[in-house]
């Protein structure tokens, strides 16, 4: 994936945030000629007709020129009538919006990530909720062509799905600036303790995508986006700085879309939902987040059952004087260290834009002392939140 970077840097910091770096890569002009199979560009944003991409003889050139637009070229590409069948769209808006009056009269509000609890209309783990609920509609909608040629053609095959309803209501703010999952929902201080190179992986380990569920006129807010700056390799480590939120707020692009219309980036792209200036229209996307198969471990590994095993012992030394580096090192092979995936009704971002994980935990009864038994339950509750 071809980024900005220092030749040689093992490692990112603030330091390497600078935003002239960010003006040079963005001040760049789409070309069509450069993309056989778009249909136009609009505001530097490559756009394809899915009818035409449907009936693409040559698959495998299509999937490379998807590659190279979202890698190289602007991050970022539209698909007009991805869903061409107004009837499926509208079937599953209609278990979205079940779900939503389910939540709702639980008096359940949903966490979000960019956005205060409560503030827009949340379905977590919507694809799960939809099959149950309706499998004939799931069937229907997940049968659809465009998303299959996208997802292969950035993550290969046996890719997984995951999808969250966001519903913008009248008057609903917009988010700030920000990338996404994975390094996107991690701190300043934990994305830079990751090499450089991982910076680099991160964004193609997963793909997302947006499907509108109804006309989004640009004044109801759809998504934001800065074109090319997924090719900005501290970003990272720079979205949340205040020049580069004010360089985004001047400089984003806004595509309006039509029922059925799918948008699909790169989670590295600079982007953020858009303020709902209407007085009337519920703005409703299904998120998809789409992840390559090899995010996984070789082994399935009990680490709730090692972490309990493992407690006394670092119990026992930490009191004896063990180093903060023993201790973090035992802690590492022994506690999930991540708080992916879990379940998000459960286990919301309320606190952040992740939940702890089991590591975490591990490092505070640690440090407060608990006895074994404590962190034990403990462990077994916070498990308990992230199951399905």
């Amino acid at each position: 994936m071809s980024v900005a970077s220092a030749p040689g840097r093992a490692w990112l910091s603030e330091q390497d945030c600078d935003l002239d770096s960010l003006r040079a890569l963005v001040a760049r002009t789409t070309g069509l000629a450069d993309y056989p199979g778009a249909s136009s560009v609009e505001s530097n944003v490559l756009v394809y007709d899915g009818e035409r991409l449907r009936s693409a003889r040559d698959r495998r050139a299509v999937r490379a020129e998807l590659v190279r637009a979202l890698s190289d070229g602007p991050g970022i590409v539209v698909v007009r009538g991805a869903f061409p069948e107004p009837e499926v769209v509208d079937r599953v808006t209609a278990v979205f919006e079940a779900l939503i009056a389910e939540q709702q009269a639980a008096g359940a509000t949903a966490g979000d990530h960019f956005a205060a609890p409560g503030a827009n209309d949340r379905v977590w783990n919507a694809l799960e909720k939809t099959a149950l609920y309706d499998p004939e509609a799931f069937a229907d909608y997940y049968a659809n062509e465009v998303l299959a040629l996208l997802a292969t053609a950035w993550l290969g095959p046996g890719y997984q799905i995951t999808s969250q309803v966001n519903v913008v209501n009248p008057g609903g703010a917009g988010q700030t600036a920000h990338r996404d999952y994975h390094l996107g929902f991690l701190s300043d201080a934990m994305a830079a303790a990751y090499p450089a190179h991982v910076h680099r992986l991160s964004p193609v380990l997963t793909l997302q995508g947006a499907v509108a569920h109804c006309a989004m006129p640009v004044e109801s807010g759809p998504t934001l986006y800065l074109p090319y700056s997924q090719r900005y390799e501290p970003g990272y480590l720079a979205w949340r700085r205040p020049e580069f939120q004010e360089y985004f707020a001047a400089h984003h692009v806004q595509l309006p879309l039509a029922k059925g219309d799918a948008v699909f980036f790169s989670p590295a792209l600079f982007h953020a939902a858009g303020a709902n200036r209407t007085t009337d229209l519920r703005r409703t996307a299904n998120l998809l987040q789409i992840s390559s198969a090899f995010g996984r471990a070789m082994e399935s590994v009990d680490r709730e059952a090692v972490a309990n095993a493992v407690f006394p012992v670092l119990l026992r030394r930490a009191a004896a004087g063990a180093s903060e580096e023993w201790l973090e090192n035992v802690i590492a092979a022994s506690a999930e260290g991540y708080p992916f995936p879990t379940n998000l009704d459960s286990d919301p971002p309320v606190a952040g834009l992740a939940p702890p994980s089991q590591a975490d935990l591990v490092r505070r009864a640690l440090r407060e002392r608990w006895r074994p038994g404590r962190l034990r339950a403990e462990l077994r509750t916070a498990s308990e939140r992230r199951e399905s």
